[in-house]
């Protein structure tokens, strides 16, 4: 093999055309040799076109995602023999090892949890969680219900959504922002029994910072900024999106964007709208709605969002049927990964404690960092340190309330999205799916920091207590009356996870080195990405861990 591949060196600078050297080479010899022989001559992928140029993937910011492929190996006249044990079956895990035995690696993941998907965790009828305090839960949903208690959204250009394509997942919308839910700043001057509509705070705010626009730009405030063409164009602008009628906002004839009292029937418009009674310009600004408002705009959050059908870890169950379930371990936790000379020694235990080693030619680490910290390991303080970098995760939790009615559907036209508040539940979200069924699911608090601490530290009874009565505030006594069951889940306390998300200092030497990896180990996972916290920050995580170690593969064949 190696004979021939001087010889197509040879000839190919003598004047030989590719074209007969290969017919010669095809003859006898197998698709590897004429996979190397084309790659040679520039007809076929080989290790360097999978490169980066120099520095390979130390030059991220020149980093372009190139699927390894079966033929990277066969360029070299190799195949691909290579075996990679991938710790972690969430997102990051699960998509690392796709990709790698999509590229012919023999793969081996190790689970610490009874199932896929890491802190994107769907929890449906009998479903059952048990702390790391010993609190077990059970959801005893009625069928068709479940509960997202992390992940719970997608947005339209993450690289999730080309995941759902390639694997059939099937997805539907996911109602983010709604103009009927409510904002609630009980700290603003929100009461009990009087939330207000979403429309009815943002047609407020812009009509009064469109109003004080005005005036300022008709004062001369805004002179040296603005030409008399741009004060015409900004005053139109301004007079549309905030309501105003000679540059003021209650001077206009309608206020029809509020909302009403009563909706509308064919020809009642003005005697519905809501009261006359309605904040002052200061009471406005003071009650803080306004800060809301770029969630709508903001780059992860603006719709469209989507979810999977059937809850959001239905995405790793894909993974799971793609990668092949006798190929995925669960109830495995990992407690050692080392370097050897020819490649990784992995050591973890199954249901029964007991311990086993394995081995192979490398390793991705998916876990959470500051539990791959914890594995027995000869990867250096480098890596320890960097993996030190991040903390546990910040506190984060949320909670399912079942309710025998989805009252919030007929009797506040709610259909999905999120409303916000300053009390220590913070998000209560819409279901985005079972529409007009009789029974359904909303998430009572998503909170984060101290506030989800709060929650945590509560038996699950005083969390929905504490939640419910928070609730009613905003929705009334049926929040109470109609409630049927709930179950709550407090990530700093879930078994091998323990913590939600946490940031990395793109600028620290040794988040570069955990980048690079380890001799024969690497590193993946939201917490390794950009974008924190998110499916698609994993994702790319896996592909650039995924691209790393090809790279090293075939510079080792």
């Amino acid at each position: 093999m190696t004979e021939k591949f001087d010889l197509l060196d040879e000839k190919a600078t003598s004047g030989v055309s590719r074209r007969s050297f290969l017919q010669a080479v095809g003859i006898g010899s197998s698709a590897g040799v004429m996979l190397g022989a084309m790659g040679a001559i520039g007809l076929a992928p080989t290790a360097s076109a999978n490169s980066n140029g120099p520095g390979g993937l130390a030059h991220k910011q020149d980093w372009r995602w190139r699927p390894p492929t079966r033929g990277d190996f066969y360029a070299k006249g190799k195949e691909n023999q290579k075996h990679v044990i991938v710790i972690g079956a969430g997102p990051a895990g699960l998509c690392s090892a796709y990709e790698l035995q999509k590229a012919g690696y023999k793969v081996t993941v190790l689970e610490a949890r009874h199932r896929p998907g890491g802190r994107t965790l769907t929890v449906r009828p009998g479903d059952k969680e048990t702390d790391i305090d010993g609190v077990t839960q059970v959801a005893n949903w009625d069928d068709g219900i479940y509960m997202n208690c992390g992940a719970g959204r997608i947005a339209q250009w993450m690289v999730t959504m080309d995941y759902y394509k390639e694997l059939g997942v099937p997805y539907q919308v996911m109602t983010n922002a709604n103009a009927e839910a409510y904002l609630y700043n009980e700290n603003r001057g929100s009461t009990p029994g009087n939330p207000t509509k979403y429309r009815t705070a943002k047609a407020d705010f812009y009509g009064t910072v469109g109003e004080l626009l005005t005036y300022a730009t008709d004062q001369g405030a805004l002179d040296s900024k603005l030409t008399e063409e741009d004060k015409v164009n900004l005053k139109s602008f301004l007079s549309s999106v905030g309501s105003l009628r000679n540059g003021v906002y209650w001077d206009a004839p309608t206020h029809s964007n509020r909302g009403y009292s009563e909706y509308p029937t064919a020809w009642n418009f003005a005697e519905t709208e809501l009261p006359p009674t309605r904040p002052t310009m200061s009471e406005t600004l003071a009650s803080r709605f306004g800060n809301y408002f770029q969630f709508e705009h903001n780059w992860e959050q603006a719709m469209l969002m989507f979810q999977p059908v059937g809850g959001m870890d239905t995405t790793y169950q894909y993974f799971v049927r793609a990668i092949g379930q006798q190929n995925v371990f669960f109830n495995s936790p990992v407690t050692g990964v080392e370097n050897t000379s020819d490649g990784v020694k992995v050591t973890y235990k199954d249901k029964y404690s007991k311990s086993y080693q394995l081995t192979a030619d490398f390793a991705v680490v998916a876990s959470p960092a500051h539990i791959a910290r914890g594995f027995t390991s000869n990867w250096g303080t480098d890596i320890d340190t960097g993996l030190g970098e991040f903390a546990k995760g910040s506190a984060a939790g949320k909670i399912g309330l079942q309710y025998k009615s989805r009252w919030w559907e007929t009797d506040h036209n709610i259909y999905g999205g999120i409303t916000e508040t300053d009390m220590d539940l913070q998000h209560i979200w819409y279901p985005s799916y079972g529409y007009g069924q009789q029974k359904g699911l909303i998430v009572g608090y998503y909170n984060t920091g101290t506030a989800a601490s709060t929650y945590g530290a509560l038996a699950p009874q005083d969390r929905q207590a504490r939640a419910v009565a928070q609730g009613v505030k905003i929705h009334g006594e049926k929040y109470a009356t109609e409630l049927e069951q709930s179950f709550s889940v407090a990530w700093h306390k879930v078994p091998y996870i323990e913590g939600s998300w946490a940031y990395p200092n793109q600028n620290s030497e040794y988040f570069q080195k955990l980048q690079a990896g380890a001799d024969n180990v690497f590193f993946a996972g939201d917490w390794m990405s950009e974008v924190s916290a998110w499916q698609h920050g994993a994702f790319w995580a896996a592909r650039y861990a995924v691209q790393a170690l090809h790279e090293k593969a075939l510079a080792t064949v």
